[in-house]
């Protein structure tokens, strides 16, 4: 088993940064609640593999997710007999398409957007996976329509093919909370939208403040509202209105999205609901923002925010005790299902070859996800991965939430042209909760996107 990291200008046609060293198995074969058969049986379906070679181009840099990504890999290699090459860059997403432009790419690419990856297969870089790849996504993850239609993109010639499948899931449907605080004020974590509501009124009744919401993120300030908005669109509205929104078909200024903004307004622009009243929603740092929960009183009861969160809690705070979460509920009005708003990695084949479809196929074993999974950082949507190899009950928590999801859309200002996504979006929402209206924010907003066609 060997293994190369890569980095620099072009990643495969540089000199290697470091010699070749074996990779150690992290955890026995046999031992723990690992899925040990899944492994035995890919190693049996690939056994004409040795010696091949396998470069990888990734996202996962050193200082944590390489050295994880690489713990997976090594028991590709110990399957297989395939020698792989992994490399990253500060500029991975850019060194990818040059790399794929240069006609040079890694045999797989794993990115984080999809807009990219549609980009990619628009111009003949991507290798489509063909039917019996789409339906194991399909049968086998949570929400696999969803996934299916993630890494679905129209190739060189117009026609819609099967490129991607997931790796590594971020979920944002998340609310934290204190259980202590909770419990101490006898309130129940909602099960519904309307039952959020209902608790938030109930929390203002009570003389308390139930939100902390802070939008400050120096020059990314708004940022976290458009997470808001993008769960609230998955809850009033049905995915294809998502997607149409997304994309622009349903305009940025449609009664849809307008309601959408406006129940988002409800929560963040009531002095009585929001800690440090609206003045202080647009300034705050997101970052600073959930510690109001921890504080004695507290400043607030409830903080949305996705699975990163918890870094910013402070020392001392203790997952599951201190701190815990709830799914950001649906509503029970609506035939909707239990919709996720998240984000994650997708897979490609960049340059084909036996190891590549291989490893692809790896990606589809328990045994792949959950070597991650009982280390830090990665969540999974495979369905027979095991939950319980999960390395604390918090991860196992919203991993469970990821496999009840019926719906999964990615986050929907990252799919969004750059001047909308990460420009008129972030600055919409600081003039919404500054007092502008939802419409005029909907209508500024679609201006921008009318201006960049």
């Amino acid at each position: 088993m060997h293994k190369y990291l890569l980095a620099g200008v072009s990643a495969f046609a540089i000199a290697l940064t470091s010699s070749a060293y074996a990779q150690e198995l992290m955890f026995p074969k046999g031992e723990g609640a690992f899925s040990w058969d899944s492994l035995q049986a890919f190693a049996d379906a690939h056994k004409d593999l040795s010696g091949q070679k396998l470069t990888i181009w990734g996202p996962w840099r050193e200082g944590g997710d390489q050295e994880m990504f690489e713990s997976v890999i090594a028991y590709f290699e110990d399957a297989t007999g395939v020698d792989v090459e992994y490399g990253s860059s500060e500029n991975y997403e850019q060194q990818a398409q040059i790399d794929a432009a240069a006609g040079s790419p890694a045999n797989i690419t794993i990115l984080p957007q999809p807009g990219l990856l549609a980009d990619m297969a628009s111009k003949g870089y991507l290798v489509p996976l063909g039917d019996a790849t789409k339906q194991f996504v399909l049968d086998n993850h949570a929400a696999g329509e969803s996934f299916v239609s993630l890494g679905t993109y129209k190739d060189a010639q117009g026609n819609p093919q099967f490129y991607a499948v997931p790796y590594k899931s971020d979920l944002k449907s998340l609310v934290w909370y204190s259980p202590d605080n909770f419990a101490d004020a006898g309130y129940e974590v909602p099960q519904t939208f309307e039952d959020l509501q209902a608790l938030t009124e109930k929390m203002v009744a009570d003389g308390n403040t139930p939100w902390c919401i802070g939008l400050g993120s120096g020059g990314a300030t708004g940022w976290p509202a458009t997470d808001w908005v993008e769960d609230i669109m998955l809850r009033l509205h049905a995915p294809e209105d998502y997607d149409a929104w997304v994309s622009n078909d349903l305009k940025f200024n449609d009664p849809k999205v307008v309601e959408a903004l406006d129940l988002f307004g409800w929560f963040a622009k009531d002095d009585k609901k929001v800690a440090g009243g609206v003045a202080a929603v647009g300034t705050t740092d997101f970052r600073e923002s959930p510690l109001g929960l921890f504080t004695v009183p507290p400043q607030c009861f409830m903080h949305h925010q996705a699975s990163f969160i918890p870094t910013f809690f402070g020392e001392g705070v203790e997952l599951g005790t201190d701190a815990d979460f709830f799914y950001f509920p649906a509503f029970a009005g609506k035939d909707l299902g239990r919709p996720v708003l998240g984000a994650g990695t997708l897979a490609t084949i960049t340059k084909d070859s036996p190891a590549a479809r291989a490893f692809i196929d790896f990606l589809g074993t328990p045994i792949s996800n959950e070597i991650w999974m009982a280390q830090s950082g990665f969540l999974s949507t495979l369905k027979s991965a095991n939950v319980e190899t999960y390395s604390n009950e918090t991860l196992k928590g919203e991993g469970q939430i990821l496999l009840e999801a019926t719906t999964f859309r990615f986050d929907g200002s990252d799919l969004m042209p750059g001047a909308v996504g990460a420009g008129s979006m972030w600055t919409g929402m600081v003039d919404f909760v500054g007092g502008k209206s939802a419409q005029e924010v909907a209508d500024a907003i679609q201006a921008s996107w009318d201006a960049i066609k």
